[in-house]
């Protein structure tokens, strides 16, 4: 495994510090349980898909705070007694984060057959997106008489 030494990032650049630590994160392992998918649906439209077996509705709990996504699961405690030859089916407790962009928020989330799916949506403020300005002449006037126009999105 490869470390990056993030140290002149941090020298040079201002407000990046956010950044950096996302990455060193990163660079950290990852859980691997519960298996999941992130889908790019549309543009601006998300999904994960998690595969969270053994798992019921009432045990799951999905939170948005700020920019992240924690998902957690809790598995009741069951307390039968029970041998088991081979147990493939993990069914144990996890958290899960997922770190948002900014203006994604989470839209719905539905559990069905073991499979939880939260749809996501980057809903970007009017006053944020890119705006074309008309360039008038000496006396302040304009062509079209409308000095702004907002911009259709980003090509992609």
């Amino acid at each position: 495994m490869r470390t990056y030494d993030l140290t002149p990032l941090y020298r040079s650049a201002i407000g990046f510090d956010r950044l950096a630590s996302l990455l060193e994160q990163r660079a950290e392992s990852q859980p691997s349980y519960p298996p999941y998918n992130i889908e790019l649906v549309s543009e601006d439209q998300y999904r994960i898909v998690m595969a969270l077996a053994g798992f019921t509705r009432d045990e799951v709990e999905i939170i948005t705070e700020r920019d992240s996504l924690h998902v957690t699961g809790r598995k009741q405690k069951d307390d039968a007694q029970r041998t088991f030859l081979h147990r493939g089916i993990a069914a144990r407790d996890f958290e899960q984060r997922f770190q948002l962009a900014n203006h994604v928020k989470v839209t719905t989330a539905s559990f069905d057959n073991g499979m939880l799916t939260i749809e996501l949506v980057r809903e970007v403020p009017e006053a944020l997106k890119p705006r074309k300005i008309a360039i008038g002449d000496a006396a302040g006037t304009t062509i079209s008489g409308d000095n702004v126009q907002a911009l259709e999105q980003r090509a992609a």
